[in-house]
């Protein structure tokens, strides 16, 4: 893949897990099941959203947070006042416990990722989208001020335009308002280090 390539994913309801990216929704990876402490900070709690294989280590997977509290981190939604976590960890599967798991989502596998050039993938619905351009809702410099600063630079978006309508419970809202999560990590030639929640946008 260079850098004018994406790799797109999908949500799917009937891919079974093992044949996936990951998912979203459902129990967090198991990995977690004694970490409570890590993952909630102080009076903050928080649930499961999704995990993905990291794209560029076999080995890892990416998890995010996010608040149970919706005007926490619509209030702290640009780094480094970011409150969506995203965690690296090990391959993990599924947890048979729910300490973690969001109410308002229906567990979906996430498909295997299709590579598609950059611009064209700009124009269509993804769930996730690595690599390339961000495709953003809005483009405003700051909210990139504080992560060039620190050399983070654009790894993956998670998008809500690409939910299949199964995702969603009945009476639950979209987490970002129908918008998309960015996600940043500083990449070097030969390693990317330290995902982060670069900011997350709505219309």
């Amino acid at each position: 893949m260079d850098r004018t390539d994406s790799i797109l994913y999908y949500a799917a309801s009937g891919l079974p897990q093992d044949q996936g990216a990951g998912w979203i929704g459902g129990n967090a990876p198991g990995f977690f099941d004694d970490q409570e402490n890590l993952i909630h900070e102080g009076g903050q709690r928080y649930i499961f959203y999704l995990s993905l294989v990291h794209p560029f280590k076999p080995g890892s997977m990416i998890s995010i947070f996010i608040p149970e509290d919706y005007e926490e981190y619509l209030e702290n939604n640009i780094y480094p006042n970011c409150s969506i976590k995203v965690m690296e960890h090990p391959i993990s599967t599924e947890s048979v416990k729910d300490t973690f798991t969001n109410p308002g989502l229906i567990k979906h596998t996430i498909s295997d990722g299709e590579v598609s050039h950059d611009e064209p993938s700009l124009d269509q619905p993804f769930l996730i989208k690595v690599g390339g351009s961000p495709r953003l809702i809005q483009n405003e410099d700051y909210y990139f001020t504080k992560l060039r600063e620190e050399s983070f630079s654009f790894l993956f978006q998670v998008d809500e335009e690409g939910y299949p309508e199964t995702l969603l419970q009945h009476d639950y809202s979209y987490p970002f308002g129908f918008g998309a999560l960015y996600i940043f990590a500083q990449i070097g030639t030969s390693e990317i280090q330290h995902p982060v929640a670069g900011f997350w946008q709505f219309s």
